[in-house]
């Protein structure tokens, strides 16, 4: 056979092969999920500080006399629901307060991808365990006859509140297990030992806290969490009692959305402002389970 057939007859040969080799490879397999839960952008140190985050919000108000269990209050929700459901957040005051001194992180929270209800309680002097139990009964609420309720993924709950009102949320992790986060905001409880909590829990204490010392209240809540599968405390530097209420605490706003974002919706691209322990001259100490599990 000549050279230019046999040259010709090889580079068939060459492409047929090459064609077979092409029909039979395998598909790369597709990339793994993003985690369904997450909500909103990567996040960043301004997006995280910003008074609002990237989610149009709505608000209903929660007359006293439409509920029991708790005395009403405010729900706070994203509009868009093309990304699926939200994890929620019940927020309390403290001892004498109205849900207006913790109204501040209603929208900042909810912007941020989350079903927030700051709640008035059924007497301004309650104390901490009834605000737990009215805290849980807000999130029941919230999950089973509220308007918003299709918006919710109620396996993805948590709590918070300010003094009594954070000592009502460690109340009621230690009463409902199942949430996913608790951040009390120095918080006041006359119980010192909480070794039964198995929720992620963030405390935030305050150096200059004469109401509720961290030296009786926030710190000893904190050592005494050994069950707890995650936990942090935050002391805010040079910061009095109503820190997280007054002034809208940027430092106790930034971490606690971060910590609910990590636990509630098991968003770990926030792992990075939580691990390694944050510093600064707005934090007089941060202590914590770091690396998360």
């Amino acid at each position: 056979m000549p050279v230019p057939t046999l040259r010709r007859t090889f580079s068939l040969l060459t492409a047929a092969f090459a064609a077979t080799a092409a029909a039979l490879t395998v598909p790369a397999a597709p990339a793994l999920a993003a985690n369904p839960y997450e909500r909103g952008p990567a996040p960043t140190n301004a997006s995280i500080e910003a008074a609002r985050g990237s989610f149009a919000i709505a608000q209903v108000t929660v007359a006293r006399s439409s509920v029991s269990g708790f005395g009403g209050g405010t729900i706070y929700y994203p509009t868009d629901t093309s990304a699926g459901t939200f994890g929620a957040v019940a927020i309390s005051p403290g001892f004498t307060a109205s849900q207006s001194s913790v109204a501040w992180l209603g929208p900042r929270l909810a912007s941020q991808g989350f079903v927030v209800i700051t709640i008035d309680t059924l007497s301004t002097l309650d104390q901490p365990d009834s605000r737990g139990t009215q805290l849980l009964a807000a999130l029941d609420y919230l999950t089973g006859s509220s308007s918003v309720r299709t918006r919710i993924d109620a396996s993805r709950l948590g709590v918070m509140g300010h003094s009594m009102g954070g000592g009502g949320s460690l109340a009621a992790a230690r009463t409902r297990p199942a949430l996913q986060a608790a951040v009390p905001l120095t918080p006041y409880h006359s119980t010192k030992s909480w070794s039964t909590v198995r929720v992620p829990t963030l405390i935030v204490g305050a150096e200059s806290d004469t109401v509720a010392p961290v030296s009786s209240h926030a710190e000893p809540f904190y050592t005494s969490m050994t069950t707890a599968p995650e936990k942090a405390y935050l002391e805010l530097n040079n910061a009095s009692h109503s820190a997280p209420t007054s002034g809208q605490n940027v430092t106790a706003a930034k971490y606690s959305l971060s910590w609910i974002k990590r636990w509630i919706d098991d968003d770990t691209r926030y792992d990075q402002f939580l691990c390694p322990a944050p510093s600064g001259t707005a934090i007089e100490e941060y202590r914590s389970t770091c690396p998360h599990a």
